[in-house]
């Protein structure tokens, strides 16, 4: 790693990598960057979350996508300079060991762990819910069905990178094909005024039932957990960058479309779903979209949608597998995660941190035993604090790398976030403010708060059993050879 006391030598002079990076084999392309960034996002919990998200909150939920949007492409923003800078298959935790320490890297990487494993939980929770639309698995247990999605998708993250990249291709290549013929079929209805289940799609499908606000302000503040939730997973292409070939053209290209996409997908669909029907119409236990196609009555309609969304479950799935693998194998090199999730397989898949992944869906599984009515609705506010916390630490990381620049320790590249440090401070206070806002949420919201502190205080814990290891492996890391030389960055804009 490069000196952080001196100003870092010459392009042209050898750099210390992240001992993380190493055994990786570059075989994603643009085309799997820019639909992974985009499969990451468009999941669970746009296609599940949002009927009791629009049940709660009415029309407003569009305006709190909106907001959450802008502060969502900051963070993509900010962590895009930061791959421009040095890609890293560790993504932000080998950025929060470049400019905050080992600490900072410990606290990122667990947290990140933790935000996927319950996200991971969230998606075999509503893949499950997805399968018990057919009839013929309507009378098999949810946790049954639960199990059967986790096995699926972790016997494909096994086999190598180019599978998962080619999977997640098409995996978001359906997604998008099928959200985006959704919405024209929307604007159709709305335009001719088609009914759908006796209601007729227009303005006064929102005017008659309560307005844009139809429970009050409160709600659509309430909802914005779940709605930094459904944005988790554009982190996604720090993560894949590492495995890219010419990352700092790619992933700067892949960002510069991806926010306007995701912001059509997110506040499009759900302002054409506020037209199409009443809020009170949808419900958290069924997609939107199928609720809309099964009340327009379009035979096989409502089976397909199903089946996307069901697929969209598998993918995020197949994300989060991936991205804590790479995750735990860094910091497992580093000393701060068990050893065995360095391993690599023949395919060069990190399959030890996946394999500890895949475990905590097991705690999904008995989550849905255990409580399948409220299983999504616990695991993904516990997933929003893990996201908020990820989050913030790519934010923090940014700034610090911002104030390294003023110092004229490093160079920021041509691709950098606008308004530096400003849109640091403010994402920071937003995410904040999130926090505060699930204390106000009685029940569910404020369970996964008061559950923060000791989650902290776990990680205090883990830290003191791992810091001699850490001090060994960086002790070891000194004595290496120095990595090969990192190619010239992009000159300041």
């Amino acid at each position: 790693m490069t000196s952080l006391s001196a100003p870092p030598p010459p392009a042209s002079g050898p750099v210390r990598a992240d001992a993380g990076d190493e055994g990786y084999s570059q075989r994603l392309g643009p085309r799997h960057m820019t639909m992974i960034a985009i499969g990451g996002a468009v999941g669970t919990g746009l296609f599940l979350g949002t009927g009791g998200r629009l049940a709660a909150a009415g029309p407003s939920l569009a305006l709190a996508y909106a907001l959450c949007g802008v502060f969502a492409f900051l963070v993509v923003r900010a962590l895009g300079e930061l791959v421009v800078h040095r890609p890293s298959s560790g993504a932000f935790v080998s950025y929060a060991r470049e400019f905050m320490g080992e600490k900072g890297a410990y606290a990122a990487g667990w947290t990140y762990f933790l935000c996927w494993a319950t996200t991971g939980m969230a998606d075999i929770t509503a893949a499950a819910t997805y399968a018990r639309f057919w009839s013929v698995f309507a009378d098999v247990p949810q946790w049954v069905l639960a199990l059967a999605a986790l096995t699926v998708v972790l016997g494909a993250n096994l086999v190598s990178v180019r599978y998962f990249g080619e999977t997640e291709f098409w995996f978001s290549v359906v997604k998008v094909a099928a959200l985006t013929a959704f919405m024209v079929l929307a604007v159709v209805l709305v335009a001719t005024r088609h009914p759908v289940g006796g209601h007729v799609p227009g303005l006064a499908t929102i005017t008659d039932h309560g307005g844009f606000f139809p429970s009050g302000f409160l709600p659509m503040l309430l909802v914005m957990q779940g709605v930094v939730f459904a944005y988790a997973g554009l982190e996604l292409c720090g993560v894949a960058a590492g495995e890219t070939r010419d990352a700092r053209t790619v992933v700067p290209r892949a960002l510069k479309t991806i926010m306007w996409r995701i912001l059509l997908f997110y506040v499009g669909s759900v302002v054409l779903l506020a037209l199409l029907l009443p809020h009170t119409a949808y419900s958290a236990d069924q997609s939107p979209f199928v609720t809309v196609l099964t009340l327009l009555g379009v035979p096989g309609a409502a089976s397909v949608m199903n089946l996307v969304v069901l697929t969209a479950a598998l993918s995020s799935l197949d994300s989060g597998l991936y991205a804590t693998g790479r995750v735990l194998r860094s910091m497992a090199v580093a000393g701060s995660a068990p050893r065995f999730t360095a391993r690599m397989n023949r395919g060069r898949v990190p399959y030890g941190g996946i394999l500890l992944t895949a475990s905590f869906g097991v705690f999904g599984v008995g989550l849905n035993y255990l409580m399948p009515a409220r299983a999504f609705e616990v695991v993904i506010n516990f997933a929003s604090v893990c996201v908020l916390g990820t989050w913030g630490m790519i934010m923090i990381c940014s700034l610090l790398f911002w104030h390294r620049a003023r110092r004229g320790l490093v160079t920021r590249p041509a691709h950098r976030l606008p308004g530096a440090p400003y849109t640091q401070a403010l994402t920071l206070l937003f995410l904040l403010g999130v926090l505060v806002l699930m204390c106000a949420d009685h029940g569910v919201g404020t369970m996964t708060v008061a559950a923060v502190p000791a989650v902290a205080a776990a990680l205090v814990g883990g830290w003191f059993t791992v810091r001699r290891r850490i001090a060994a492996a960086g002790r070891a890391s000194s004595c290496a050879p120095s990595a090969t030389p990192r190619p010239p960055e992009r000159p300041s804009a």
